[in-house]
């Protein structure tokens, strides 16, 4: 790959500074460290975006926002809060707009790399919240990362700096970014070759 592999964080809950938005802006800043450009898609960007409608019709700005960071992005990663056992309604609104791009050439995730992060207080959520998620990236038919990260927020949680407390917890985000730029720069490679 010749140029720096797109990230796009799609992550966090309407509430500023969330466990689940700090941990996609630590994965975020893992993948900057190994080379990447980065755009975080964070909790105040998915508070604003619409519901979204089926019918046919006018595609919003932020809509198409969300449309043209994902066509664009070589990985993505994707961080929710895990509510009664399943990913948050703004992460499910976030991935069910991207119904706008399924005619494209390359539609939803497909062909992407995408890493999951889940921060749920206890780990039953986290663990049925991560498995919904990487079903529905699966759905979306993009490339779920062998390893998805499962974060227990009634535990260390992050410092005031935003860094996770717990060093397993880093380990974890740091893993499912490394994960994401390995598969973004071999399918880049792939595309390049082909």
């Amino acid at each position: 790959m010749t140029r720096k592999p797109l990230i796009v964080g799609i992550g966090g809950t309407i509430r500023a500074g969330s466990s689940s938005e700090k941990a996609l802006v630590r994965a975020l800043a893992r993948a900057e460290a190994l080379g990447a450009e980065t755009r975080l898609l964070g909790g105040e960007f998915l508070g604003g975006l619409p519901i979204f409608d089926p019918r046919p019709g006018d595609v919003g700005p932020s809509q198409q926002a969300l449309a043209e960071a994902v066509r664009a992005a070589d990985g993505i990663i994707v961080a929710s809060p895990g509510y009664h056992g399943s990913i948050s309604g703004v992460i499910k609104n976030a991935l069910d707009t991207l119904e706008v791009t399924r005619d494209d050439a390359r539609p939803y995730l497909t062909g992407r790399p995408v890493g999951a992060i889940i921060s749920a207080d206890g780990w039953q959520a986290a663990g049925t919240t991560l498995m919904a998620l990487r079903a529905i990236i699966h759905a979306l038919r993009g490339w779920p990362t062998p390893f998805g990260a499962a974060l227990n927020s009634g535990g260390a949680g992050f410092d005031g700096a935003g860094l996770p407390r717990d060093p397993k917890d880093a380990w974890q985000l740091d893993t499912v970014a490394e994960q994401v730029m390995e598969f973004a720069r071999m399918t880049a490679d792939a595309r390049t070759s082909a």
